[in-house]
């Protein structure tokens, strides 16, 4: 149990259907006022809902259909909840001022949970994945041992050969 009446995995499944579901004031209900959250795309961690609530909003543009799902056990001791979860989406809107690359991507990931004292709430959330796979497969930079690859890397004065 998460706390009095809600369980991790309510919790974690309503947290799933929120970062799927477009709507930011979702995370009302599931974040305590005071949120805590940080990803490979946040700059600084992020404080309150609402500025995760934009964060989420600017990553729905860029990813419109995006679907989150569980993809392995959840963990939990009580306090701490690991929830391991699946991103599908294509990316049809910019993000950070560069443009869609209209390719799908499939992104596995883990959110490290801290619940708040009542345990009913997500307090500090830590979204851990690979980005850098995830910029090879929107095209942002070349697949490693790919021709472009080698390319950008002679240019870059380390001497690969073609």
């Amino acid at each position: 149990m998460a706390g009095p009446g809600v369980s991790v995995d309510s919790l974690a499944d309503a947290w799933e259907a929120a970062l799927s579901g477009g709507d930011s004031g979702a995370f009302m209900a599931l974040c305590a006022p005071d949120l805590h959250y940080e990803d490979p795309l946040t700059r600084s961690p992020l404080h309150g809902v609402p500025a995760f609530a934009a964060h989420a909003e600017r990553l729905w543009r860029a990813f419109p259909d995006v679907s989150v799902a569980r993809a392995g056990e959840r963990l939990t001791d009580g306090r701490f909840v690991a929830l391991p979860v699946r991103a599908v989406g294509r990316n049809t809107g910019a993000l950070d001022g560069l443009p869609a690359s209209h390719r799908e991507i499939e992104l596995h990931a883990v959110f490290w949970c801290e619940l708040d004292l009542g345990r009913t709430r997500l307090w500090r959330v830590r979204a851990v994945y690979d980005a850098y796979g995830a910029a090879v497969a929107l095209g942002l930079i070349p697949r490693p041992g790919s021709l472009r690859n080698r390319a950008v890397l002679a240019l870059q004065g380390y001497g690969i050969r073609f």
